[in-house]
């Protein structure tokens, strides 16, 4: 499985080492020289793990891993800085940062932390009681969705997920024309209910429902005050 990591530096040539490093290490990788829009960085391209400078323009470091954990709160952070004293240190700790690496340093080190916290992560899901997928396709009304290939047919237009869309559709699944707690699906999902947390599941909730306008039978419902109505015709 190839993973995938923001990461955020401004001095290019530092950048382009690092980046092909991690690539060639078999890591996706999504550069940028400022995190101004981490939000919408972090949606889009949904990495598995976050390396960040701390001396960015506009936002420092230590600023988008606040931003960044108040919706991913299981996100594993690394901050890279040149910073040394202690008050650094736990300032970078205290922003949400789950390792912090001084620079200079190896590309051997970071690649060791950042396969630790990868694995420390998985395992924590591996824990989780979301459900999982399986072999098992779904017919839904005109669609087909494959939570191993994390897809949806709908005569022979292929929608292809995203993580979060495919944790959010499994589900959705698993309670086929019934009732689902918005909080609990927050907290299955994403392990918090918050207020940031639930303005992101409208905008995965959004797509969801573009994705079924293209086709027939499927209707994602909402009971206000309650959650939603996965309603599905012919079940």
């Amino acid at each position: 499985m190839s993973y995938k990591v923001l990461y955020i530096e401004d001095e290019e040539h530092l950048a382009g080492i690092v980046k092909e490093t991690m690539e060639l290490k078999g890591y996706t990788v999504l550069h940028q020289t400022h995190g101004v829009k981490i939000l919408d960085l972090m949606n889009s391209f949904e990495p598995d793990i976050c390396v960040l400078d701390v001396m960015l323009p506009y936002l420092d470091g230590f600023s988008i891993g606040n931003n960044i954990r108040k919706i991913y709160k299981d996100m594993p952070i690394i901050f890279l800085t040149a910073k040394s004293q202690t008050a650094d240190v736990l300032e970078g700790f205290a922003s949400g940062g789950n390792d912090y690496l001084k620079k200079p340093f190896s590309m051997e080190e970071l690649m060791a932390r950042m396969e630790n916290l990868i694995q420390l992560r998985q395992g924590k899901h591996s824990e989780n009681h979301a459900p999982k997928a399986t072999g098992q396709n779904f017919v839904l009304g005109s669609f087909v969705y494959s939570p191993q290939k994390m897809e949806l047919l709908n005569s022979g237009q292929v929608i292809k997920l995203s993580n979060r869309e495919a944790e959010i559709m499994n589900i959705f699944c698993l309670h086929l024309n019934t009732a689902i707690d918005r909080r609990e699906l927050m907290q299955i999902v994403w392990g918090d209910d918050s207020y940031f947390i639930s303005r992101n599941l409208d905008v995965y909730i959004r797509r969801l429902r573009d994705y079924f306008a293209t086709g027939k039978g499927v209707e994602i419902i909402t009971l206000k005050g309650k959650g939603y109505h996965f309603s599905v015709e012919g079940t």
